[in-house]
């Protein structure tokens, strides 16, 4: 049967008894305990047990070995897995010497800021919208090149203007259909469309007909 207090001192520090996903060790371990461990007792041992117990259906066929699993039960902690270089699986809480508190404190530091560090030197994705803007003029005496003229001289960063078309809508009264390219964090369609409704002696309203994620 497993040792809860060296168990909870084991998945303080980890998500599973070894490696970075569920496999045989957890299983021989999690069969070595009678009964669900109290969350107020054993906070990580209840969090790594109910993880685990998910897996049920899949005990048999998650890879890796008992080895681990087995001499945790038997009182000896597993080995940490060798880090590996990929920093999608940089292990930020992983302890290295469970015996120096301080030097294992100073190895998760160290490896939180080199994570961060490669993190912060990948390139951010930009996130953009395809906008199709409807402007509908007041009557059909409206002058509808000097309308679109006037919503064009609207210039910020992060939104390109694209084409546009004249498009019916009854008594011989056109509206202005474009197609417009924001960057979603610097603009607002919200205020984009205020300030088109701003050119009052063009324009009586605003929609958007459609709206694409990039």
């Amino acid at each position: 049967m497993a040792n809860l207090v060296k168990l909870e001192q084991h998945l303080a520090t980890r998500s599973y008894i070894e490696g970075y996903t569920p496999s045989q060790a957890d299983v021989v371990v999690f069969k070595s305990i009678t009964s669900a461990p109290s969350a107020e007792a054993n906070p990580h041992v209840a969090r790594w047990y109910s993880h685990i117990q998910s897996y049920s259906a899949e005990h048999a066929s998650l890879p890796g070995s008992s080895t681990a699993g087995e001499a945790l039960i038997g009182g000896a902690a597993a080995a940490p897995a060798a880090a590996d270089d990929d920093d999608d699986d940089v292990d930020l809480f992983g302890s290295d010497d469970e015996e120096d508190d301080a030097e294992a404190e100073r190895l998760k530091a160290q490896r939180v800021e080199e994570y961060n560090k490669k993190k912060a030197g990948k390139p951010k994705t930009i996130a953009k919208s395809l906008v199709t803007l409807e402007v509908k003029p007041w009557d059909d005496e409206t002058n509808m090149e000097e309308l679109e003229a006037k919503v064009r001289t609207i210039e910020k960063d992060g939104l390109l203007w694209g084409s546009s078309k004249l498009v019916p809508i009854g008594y011989g009264i056109r509206k202005l259909q474009m197609s417009v390219v924001v960057e979603d964090e610097k603009v607002s369609t919200d205020e984009l469309q205020e300030e088109i409704q701003g050119f009052e002696d063009y324009v009586q309203s605003t929609d958007i007909a459609a709206m694409q994620k990039l």
